[in-house]
């Protein structure tokens, strides 16, 4: 035996080969058949060649590849791992040869139909490109835009503006993961569940995958182009899985830059101008003039934005990007043969300890009752103004000066949840997710003693929206005819107003109905959840944090109270149905669908408020960037932050509330909210074949454990959602789950192209079947 591929009845591959190298070239080799045009995808963002083929959209994503030196940075890697580590070196080598026989290989040729619509021929993998690969996919992990985004809202409101937009950005990728203890499972052995959110892609970003040979037998989720299983997997004995850990750990540092009869000079913080690594690429860009880009790299890394003359519309400007692997030439590969042997938690714990990036919260247990929860990856010591925004080059005192100890932690009550909130790696971090899907997470579990893995799914798929409850307190204190007419026997002080309604929020989030097994409510206290915590923010020595949230000054002389007017009957009757809904985001309802439409009125008129509107305007730089810059989507998702503040700037908080309800009440939603809150997966050519609104609706919200991320504002349509969901049961693997939400077969037409699909959309899970007996064999390679 060579290498054998068997498949399931859901299509995915199982791998059998005699050792570890031929394994990872089979691996290679049934992902070039399942997902060649991903993988050829894939090849050419790492290189900064994908304009060459998709033309001037992608032209942006090419600029930053070539200047941030991505393919660059990868081959430093590759040349560091086979020096330091050349039997790792040698697997991700025949990883590639496998991509690059199942591209070629003439038994099999390529039918997916992207190639015959772009006229291309897939192309040759290098041993570094799956390094290429690993680093395009995550160098925006860490959000380093955020940066931009904070020094950008400080320059219109202040820095105190900052702490009320904290919250997870729009390119931030989440995940919810749970471990619970075997004391707390109906077979005395732990579980681990949970569900990466990202960018939902088609074909998907993880890819399910069974591999065995004598030295191990892991099923997982792979990513394709990489070998081996890295973020989720189980080899019989442990298992491991992952969520972000929002740490931070890339720097932007303003330049200083001037162009000399040599080249180009960079400011460095001992007052002298240095050389600066300086030359020029091609971007070919199909249909248009080929684009010449200046890639410039100083002492402090690669100029991502602006030059020696600034930035496009000539704002003096440079910005460049220090990243871990461009310092250390790791991406962290030593770690991934290790985790395939592990057999124990201390043996994933070792491995881990050779991670790189992306930052991770990992949990693992095995079958011997070892549990861990640890963070892992590279983070930088440095000073506190560096995780903020942009600091200055030529100024010292911004230096990397070593690396943080990943911290640990425990289990509570026989479990440990993490959903991007704080906890961990809060040492490590700025800006982290609200605590709306871990604390729900945690309020579930508690409402049962002992769990079994076929449990988990309900809490996979819960739709409690815990960031409802300000916006539902500012339409509860709206005026309707009744209260104007007992509030005219009231004291002024006595009165209605939002202000005096938020000291009953409490009161209103305990009207939310139940989740399963009566578990009790997370959003009992009004606490303005993601904003930084005084008590429990790092120390400047540990790591930065955003300024406290604002309280604006008061007016000189507080205006005259006005009469205030009704609600018209319709606006009352909306509120009154909205005020009376369950909080929960169901693909079939149209309250949901209420609340959704006022919230999105709400944030729209915010954004238009003369006060936050000069913020819609973000300085020139690369397009690619600007996400992390748009208004309405940190005001839709700092929603909840900025109707809670003491003071917003002055705004009227009540009037544009009011005024968005009557809004809605005028032209009400005509459906459910899954009508309007439908899936956008990301495909990098567009699908001819499905019509507008043909993707599925979808249950959950961006605070939902079912996170399903809309824009409120700007759009219903998901594009971030759970790229996964899995179960690991260390009582018996077989009793273990995954999903994905297509198929495991990238070709359209493929049988298995989209058939998981309705178990994802229904939050089912597919089994996990090892047992090759149950398996159907399709080649001997």
């Amino acid at each position: 035996m060579s290498a054998e591929t068997y498949r399931d009845a859901w299509g995915i591959p199982h791998l059998r080969a005699d050792t570890p190298h031929e394994l990872a070239r089979a691996q290679g080799r049934v992902t070039a058949r399942d997902r060649a045009w991903q993988l050829e995808v894939e090849r050419h963002r790492a290189q900064g060649t994908s304009a060459s083929f998709l033309g001037p959209e992608a032209l942006s994503w090419d600029r930053l590849a070539r200047r941030a030196r991505l393919a660059d940075t990868a081959r430093r890697c590759f040349t560091a791992l086979e020096r330091k580590d050349p039997g790792t070196a040698a697997w991700v080598r025949a990883y590639t040869d496998g991509v690059n026989e199942g591209l070629t290989e003439p038994g099999h040729p390529n039918p997916a139909p992207e190639f015959a619509r772009t006229g291309l021929a897939p192309g040759r993998w290098d041993p570094w490109t799956p390094l290429g690969v690993w680093l395009a996919t995550h160098i925006l992990f860490a959000g380093f835009p955020a940066k931009l985004w904070r020094e950008h809202i400080s320059t219109h409101l202040g820095p105190e503006a900052v702490a009320l937009f904290a919250a997870d950005g729009p390119g931030t990728a989440g995940s919810n993961g749970w471990l619970v203890s075997g004391e707390r499972t109906t077979t005395g052995h732990a579980l681990i569940a949970g569900d990466p959110h990202r960018f939902i892609e088609d074909p998907g970003v993880y890819q399910q995958v069974h591999l065995s040979c004598p030295e191990f037998d892991v099923v997982g989720l792979a990513v394709p182009g990489v070998p081996g299983v890295a973020h989720f997997g189980h080899t019989g004995t442990v298992a491991w899985a992952i969520t972000n850990a929002m740490a931070d750990y890339q720097d932007l540092y303003r330049e200083r830059l001037r162009r000399t009869g040599a080249g180009v000079e960079a400011l460095g913080p001992d007052g002298i101008w240095h050389r600066a690594a300086r030359h020029t690429e091609r971007i070919d860009v199909a249909g248009e003039d080929t684009v010449e880009v200046e890639i410039i790299e100083t002492d402090r890394g690669p100029v991502i934005a602006g030059g020696p003359e600034g930035l496009d519309d000539g704002t003096p400007a440079a910005l460049s990007l220090r990243y871990p692997p461009r310092v250390t030439a790791d991406l962290g590969f030593g770690a991934l043969l290790p985790l395939l042997r592990a057999r124990r938690v201390a043996d994933v714990d070792r491995a881990l300890d050779a991670w790189a990036e992306p930052v991770n919260v990992v949990q693992a247990a095995d079958t011997e009752g070892g549990l861990l929860h640890r963070v892992a990856g590279r983070v930088p010591v440095r000073p506190a103004a560096n995780g903020l925004r942009p600091v200055p080059a030529w100024e010292p005192g911004h230096e990397w000066t070593g690396w943080h100890t990943p911290p640990r932690a425990g289990l509570t009550d026989g479990v440990a949840v993490m959903a991007n909130q704080r906890g961990p790696a809060t040492p490590l971090g700025v800006e982290f997710a609200p605590p709306h899907r871990a604390d729900r997470i945690t309020a579930l579990l508690a409402g049962k003693e002992h769990w079994s893995a076929a449990d988990m799914p309900a809490i996979h798929t819960d739709t409690h929206l815990g960031s409802a409850a300000p916006l539902l307190t500012h339409l509860a204190a709206l005026p309707s005819e009744a209260a104007l007419a007992s509030e005219a026997a009231l004291t002024p002080e006595a009165a209605l107003t939002p202000e005096a309604a938020l000291a009953s929020e409490a009161a209103l989030a305990s009207e939310a109905a139940p989740g399963p097994k009566a578990a009790p409510d997370p959003e009992a206290a009004p606490t303005p959840e993601a904003a930084p915590d005084p008590e429990t923010a790092p120390t400047p020595e540990a790591a930065p944090t955003p300024e406290a949230t604002p309280t604006a000054a008061p007016p000189e002389a507080p205006p005259t109270p006005l009469t205030p007017t009704p609600l018209t009957p319709e606006a009352a009757a909306l509120r009154d149905r909205i005020l009376a809904w369950d909080r929960r985001m169901d693909a079939d309802s149209t309250d949901a669908a209420a609340y959704a439409a006022v919230r999105a009125a709400v944030v729209r008129r915010l954004a238009a408020h003369p006060v936050l509107a000069p913020a819609s305007v973000p300085p020139a730089y690369p397009e690619v960037l600007l996400p992390w810059l748009a208004l309405v989507p940190r005001l839709g998702h700092a929603l909840e932050h900025l109707l809670r503040a003491e003071d917003l700037y002055g705004i009227d908080r009540a009037a544009a509330v009011r005024a968005a309800l009557e809004e809605v009440a005028a032209s009400p939603p005509s459906g459910t909210w899954g009508d309007t809150h439908r899936l956008a997966p990301w495909r990098a050519l567009p699908d001819t074949a499905t019509a507008p609104g043909g993707e599925p609706g979808l249950s959950g919200d961006h605070d939902c454990v079912l996170c399903t991320s809309p824009v409120p504002g700007l759009t219903d349509r998901a594009a971030r959602g759970p790229a996964a969901r899995y179960v690991w049961d260390l009582a018996d693997r077989a009793n273990s789950r995954w999903v994905v939400p297509h198929g495991a077969s990238g070709l359209p037409g493929s049988p298995h192209h989209h058939d998981q699909q309705p178990l994802w959309l229904g939050g089912e899970l597919a089994p996990v079947v090892t047992d090759f007996d149950r398996l159907t064999k399709e080649s001997d390679d």
